[in-house]
């Protein structure tokens, strides 16, 4: 497993725990507005750390932090997630997971297995819009779908995310991108900043505060709660 990247301390990834990030390497999309590049590009992968490094920092600050966030890049692309996780948790940590949604199958095996508290979903945009918002033509959204139908059957605490850019999503694309997670309690809007590393920025940019609430009463007639981030 490439794990690419370590922050020793966030109060933001896990909502309502103090916890760690882990950032595993490698991603099978290539949304232009991606802010980790070096996450994502083959050519400026390195492992940064070893199972054992994330671990033996782990047992350290048992007492200390409550829980794991994992994300990417995208983990559910390293098969042996899983025997990861079984460790973090014999350690008596929460795990969230944070997940694009293309490999369902290995999510419902995680899910099942009790081996994550929460699943944070990308909605990346309205269906129809899937391949362009994440970069790969012809892009095969039937997995999406398969993981997005999977946490609305409640199996684990998730919550749904858009990051909302300007060349790219639209007041009718975060609409319809409600109605398909319709049956979700919560949603969540998250403002696009540029951090300087970004796949492709040219003609994209982030939307105000105003118009960002405009989004979110779209959103709002779908699904019940939902919250800006990033304002």
């Amino acid at each position: 497993m490439l794990i690419a990247g370590l922050q020793k301390l966030t109060l933001l990834d896990y909502p309502g725990h103090v916890a760690c990030t882990v950032f595993t390497g490698g991603c099978n999309m290539r949304c232009p507005f991606c802010h980790n590049a070096s996450l994502v590009l083959p050519e400026k992968l390195c492992a940064q750390y070893t199972e054992e490094d994330i671990l033996s920092f782990l047992k350290k600050r048992q007492g200390v932090l409550e829980g794991v966030a994992i994300t990417g890049g995208e983990p559910l692309l390293h098969r042996d997630i899983g025997a990861f996780l079984e460790k973090i948790r014999a350690l008596g940590y929460k795990i969230k997971l944070d997940t694009n949604g293309s490999f369902p199958q290995h999510l419902v095996e995680i899910v099942k297995a009790g081996l994550v508290d929460r699943v944070a979903m990308d909605i990346k945009n309205a269906p129809q819009l899937y391949p362009r918002t994440v970069g790969v033509e012809n892009f095969d959204i039937g997995k999406v779908e398969e993981s997005k139908n999977f946490l609305l059957e409640g199996h684990v605490e998730y919550e749904f995310r858009t990051t909302v850019v300007d060349g790219l999503h639209t007041v009718e694309s975060i609409s319809q991108a409600a109605e398909w997670i319709k049956g979700a309690k919560e949603y969540y809007l998250q403002q696009f900043k540029d951090s300087g590393e970004l796949l492709d920025a040219q003609g994209l940019g982030g939307f105000d505060e105003k118009y960002m609430n405009t989004l979110k009463a779209a959103a709002a007639e779908f699904v019940p709660v939902v919250q800006l981030r990033g304002v």
